[in-house]
């Protein structure tokens, strides 16, 4: 059994192909289940967002090449794909999904978004029936990891997000956001989150759409908002300053004509989209008008990068308690691998008192139930006292991945282990002839600086 992560993401792939493979919330349920059905693939799950769509699987070998999957199910060429994906195995996959977990791997280092949107993930998976004891555990890990980054370094002080940096351009754009009338297209998170910040800095009229009204009412009412019918939208959109849309909608939904005839009704005053949708809700297009400001998921990767200084130091401090927990998370597999060994000498033991308890049975007559109790006690006590040091050289041997003791000592009392103690072993260590193939392969492996 092993581990591969193979993806997409803002540092390897431009938006335009990324909308190619985006996974809205209603689809990721069956495509899951699709990606579970492969031959070979015996746990998933899959974290489809804005700036990255990654199939984490545990797979029985090393050859089940996922990109096929992806070239399938959407009907890509593959040579379109090909210099964009990463794929990682094993332990490199474990180290990267504890980053992208832990926020590490985001275009906004820090931003908390990222591990509810793999935890989201995980709960769809789970749902779907794709996960089990591997990824379980797996996953579980990584939030913990994730949780500890948070609570033990200063990642997520000062916190930044795709929203705030949004509103950021918008300050730049305008100047003083007091008054400006706001349209929040798609009811989503980063919208909500988006909104917050655009009113804590002055902004006036809300206005909300959503394909579902219920869920535009329950966003609108906090700021006080306007609901507006989604076959509105285009009226509605001329009357704001700042349209920040994010539908989920397959192709963009405001295009050309559409500025052309809102800087009409306007009489040219300027008009701030920002796009935080994959695929895309605004057409390029839209930007060549004049009046007309677009910005989209990766555009706003440029502002980001400037608050990326500032966390240099808590994001070092980071990477290096997230290296430790990828080293104890492997270490718990390692020892976990052994448990067959240690209860086939559990079982021989328990094998050898029954039958010396009984041997002696005759000589010992007929016990009151106080003094059986005292010579069950005594005689579990001492084989446990004798089973443990054997069952501690067996760990340790598992931990330190010495395969020649561990074969020694599963061979002096015939139990069942590998003679290299990570055969058994899901996500083993990324060795250097491993590393060395992954350095030459064709699919370049994403570099380990990465982010959402």
């Amino acid at each position: 059994m092993t581990l591969a992560i193979i993806g997409v993401n803002y540092k390897t792939a431009p938006i335009e192909v990324r909308e190619r493979i985006a996974i809205s919330r209603e689809e990721l349920p069956e495509t899951t289940r699709a990606l579970a059905a492969v031959p070979g693939v015996s746990e998933c799950m899959i974290v489809s967002t804005c700036n990255r769509v990654e199939l984490l699987a545990a797979v029985d070998s090393q050859d089940i090449d996922l990109t096929k999957f992806l070239e399938r199910h959407f009907d890509l060429d593959p040579a379109l794909l090909a210099p964009h994906i990463y794929v990682q195995r094993d332990q490199e996959a474990v180290r990267h999904l504890f980053r992208v977990a832990a926020s590490l791997d985001s275009m906004v280092v820090g931003e908390p978004q990222i591990l509810g949107q793999v935890k989201e993930a995980f709960a769809v998976a789970r749902a779907s029936g794709t996960v089990a004891g591997q990824l379980e555990h797996l996953l579980q890990s990584a939030f913990a990891a994730a949780k500890k980054v948070r609570s033990e370094t200063e990642i997520g002080s000062n916190s930044v997000s795709i929203a705030s940096v949004a509103v950021e351009l918008a300050r730049k754009i305008f100047g003083s956001l007091a008054g400006r009338t706001v349209f929040l297209v798609g009811a989503g998170k980063m919208s909500e989150l988006a909104a917050r910040h655009l009113v804590q800095q002055g902004a006036g009229a809300i206005l909300v759409t959503n394909r579902t009204v219920a869920r535009a009412r329950s966003m609108a009412e906090p700021f006080h908002g306007r609901v507006i019918p989604f076959e509105g939208i285009y009226e509605a959109a001329s009357e704001a300053d700042i349209v920040i849309s994010s539908t989920g909608a397959p192709h963009p939904i405001f295009r050309r004509e559409h500025g052309v005839a809102f800087m009409r009704r306007r009489r040219n005053r300027p008009m701030f989209f920002i796009d935080i949708a994959v695929p895309r809700d605004v057409d390029p297009a839209m930007n060549k008008l004049e009046g007309i400001f677009v910005y989209d998921i990766d555009d706003l990767q440029q502002v980001a990068a400037a608050h990326m200084a500032e966390r240099s130091r808590e994001a070092g401090d980071a990477e290096a308690l997230i290296a430790a927990e990828v080293a104890r998370f492997h270490q718990r597999q390692l020892t976990v691998n052994v448990a067959p060994a240690i209860v086939a000498l559990q079982a021989q033991a328990e094998e050898i008192r029954q039958a010396e308890l009984k041997r002696m049975q005759s000589r010992l007559g007929s016990l009151s139930a106080e003094q059986a109790a005292a010579v069950e006690a005594l005689t579990r006590g001492l084989v446990n006292k004798f089973l443990h040091p054997p069952m501690q050289a067996l760990k340790q041997a598992a931990r330190e991945g010495d395969s020649a003791r561990l074969d020694a000592l599963c061979d002096t009392w015939d139990l069942p282990a590998s003679a290299d103690p990570e055969a058994n072993s899901a996500f083993p260590t990324t060795g250097p002839e491993n590393q060395a193939k992954s350095e030459s392969s064709p699919m370049k492996e994403v570099s380990q600086e990465s982010h959402q």
